[in-house]
């Protein structure tokens, strides 16, 4: 390497070593006051300037210590400084001639400190590595990008080549419409010079760019943009303020043409298309006095302009559309069928108006009369329906007695992911009313749900054990969530990170602890020590509840109680007493009093 070195530097010295050090600096410093880059070079040369400002601390070092240089070393100084120049003119060979320069560095005969060493030779090793797989992948995949463009028909654009047109687009900085602009007209100049093929090209390319930036400008090559609907008479003078800055068209509907403006917007632009300053909002406000100046102006030049817009479909009456719906409900038609299902799911969920209209005219019964349906999609569909027509109290009841309740169990067994999901919060709902927990209960609604809350989503797990926790509020149901399996999964959940439902286990645990035939299963020294542990290390609210099992445990069994004080408990009662939320510190002072007892 110091061969290379050798041939590669002259022998002589040009500077003396403190004016090399100088100039080191002076050259880093001018080249890291560069701030603005073509976007295709962006990510290079952010990365050359922070290469440049971590290898000031070495030519600092030494301009202070300023230790007499070797021959070795003053060369390698004086090709960094050269890479430094180059840094200021050109990016290409930069990391192989820094790298070149720093290894091999006499850092022992130069003196500098262990810290800046270590700093410079980590710099070196990844210079090296990194010279050795520089190429010009930024250039080459431009390349590759506009030869697929230009490879490609035009009614490609806004499909499969979408994705490159927006890489061509920031890598060229032609985004905003002050620079499609500049390049129209660069392009106009260079089409007035010399047309061919290739300028042909360059035509295509500007129309697609422009295009997904929303600017309806395709006339490049004429000199002057004459709309259609002006074409009888060219001589005509528009007014500018008349015109769209985007589309370059009289406007109907301004301020801006609200095609051109929508679309302008659409395609993330967030800056004003004339002043290219930062929009303040994006709601689009009409202006009807340049409005009524331009429909003035149109009628005295006898021009007639078309919004090009189709007119607004006046909106659905629910009084019309809902019957239509629930009738089509019933249609031999599967098809209808689905899109009236999936139109009442949306419609019953927009506000209680349209539950009752539903209701009203029989939409409940021919509901329940889709949900054996095969059709995984339309027993989703519906069970959602019936899931938001029950947020009405009058219609629990009569879902319920309708002979919904085994049909939602059923698509809770065996329906899609967001059908099973759906089921249970229909069933939670549905269990607000005394009645229907005893229903669901008896007919097999409390399994499933254990194994929702066991396999589902985080959600599905959320919406079965809100539902369980509710079930349980009847005696009967907790001994039915006994036989379901519900400790092994509850003790599941208190260690699943993910799906984050310490609390809802703790809630249901302390309803099954409230039961005497049930706390026998649920007070094992096994579990009492999770509670310990939760205390410990769990959140207010994990704590609370863990609080309140365990003083709901030890109350009726002073074994368990003894085997949770023997885990040092006392002082994070007293702390939680102190500090916890308010119901904690009545759990955990009764605690305190109970452990008195028992000790």
């Amino acid at each position: 390497m110091g061969a290379a070195v050798a041939e590669a530097e002259p022998s002589g010295r040009q500077l003396s070593d403190g004016d090399l050090l100088e100039e080191l600096l002076s050259t880093a410093n001018a080249a890291r006051a560069f701030h603005e880059f073509r976007q295709s070079q962006r990510k290079e040369c952010f990365n050359l300037l922070r290469w440049l400002q971590l290898l000031l601390p070495l030519v600092q070092e030494l301009r202070e210590s300023a230790p007499a240089l070797s021959d070795d070393a003053y060369r390698r100084l004086a090709l960094l400084g050269r890479a430094f120049q180059a840094a200021r003119r050109l990016l290409r060979g930069v990391y192989e001639k820094m790298n070149m320069a720093l290894e091999g560095m006499p850092y022992a005969e130069l003196g500098v400190s262990d810290e800046v060493k270590e700093q410079v030779e980590l710099i070196s090793a990844q210079l090296k590595k990194r010279s050795k797989k520089r190429t010009e992948t930024q250039d080459m995949e431009l390349a590759m990008d506009l030869m697929m463009i230009l490879q490609s028909k035009e009614q490609d654009a806004n499909n499969a080549d979408r994705p490159i047109l927006d890489r061509l687009a920031k890598r060229l900085q032609l985004q905003s419409l002050a620079d499609l602009r500049a390049e129209t007209m660069a392009i106009k100049k260079l089409i007035n010079d010399h047309q061919s093929d290739s300028t042909n090209q360059i035509v295509d390319l500007l129309h697609r760019l422009k295009a997904i930036a929303g600017v309806d400008e395709k006339n490049i090559l004429g000199d002057v943009f004459i709309p259609k609907y002006l074409e009888k008479c060219p001589s005509l003078m528009i007014p500018n303020d008349f015109l769209c800055p985007i589309s370059l068209e009289i406007m109907t509907d301004p301020t801006y043409e609200r095609r051109s403006i929508q679309k302008w917007l659409d395609a993330g632009q967030r800056t004003c298309p004339k002043t290219q300053q930062p929009l303040g909002h994006l709601s689009l406000a009409p202006n009807y006095a340049l409005k009524n100046l331009i429909m003035q102006w149109c009628d005295k030049n006898k021009v007639e302009i078309h919004s090009g817009d189709p007119p607004p479909e006046p909106p659905e009456d629910p009084k019309v559309v809902i019957p239509t719906l629930v009738k089509d409900l019933s249609s031999p038609n599967l098809d209808v069928q689905r899109k009236a299902v999936k139109k009442i799911r949306t419609l019953s969920k927009e506000n209680p108006e349209n539950r009752l209209l539903v209701t009203d005219n029989a939409g409940i019964p021919a509901l329940i009369g889709l949900l054996p349906y095969p059709d995984k999609k339309m027993q989703e569909n519906t069970v959602t329906s019936l899931l938001n027509l029950s947020i009405d109290e009058a219609n629990k009841l009569l879902i319920a007695r309708g002979g919904a309740i085994p049909l939602i169990i059923d698509v809770l067994r065996n329906g899609s992911v967001e059908g099973q999901e759906n089921s249970a919060a229909a069933l939670f709902s549905l269990s607000m009313v005394d009645e229907n927990k005893v229903a669901i209960g008896t007919l097999g609604g409390i399994p499933p749900l254990v194994d929702l809350l066991q396999n589902g989503t985080v959600r599905g797990k959320k919406d079965a054990s809100t539902a369980i926790f509710n079930l349980m509020l009847n005696n009967g149901n907790k001994l039915r969530a006994i036989e379901a399996g519900i400790l092994p999964t509850l003790l599941k959940l208190l260690d699943d990170k993910k799906a984050a439902m310490v609390d809802e286990a703790l809630s249901i645990f302390l309803l099954l602890a409230s039961n005497p035939t049930c706390r026998g299963e649920v007070g094992t020294e096994h579990f009492v020590e999770k509670l310990v542990q939760i205390i410990k290390e769990g959140t207010p609210k994990n704590k609370e509840c863990a609080v309140s099992v365990l003083l709901e445990l030890g109350s009726s069994n002073n074994a368990l109680m003894a085997h949770a004080l023997g885990f040092d408990l006392h002082d994070h009662l007293a702390d939680i007493a102190k500090n916890g939320t308010s119901r904690a510190q009545r759990k955990a002072n009764s605690l305190i009093q109970l452990a008195r007892k028992c000790s």
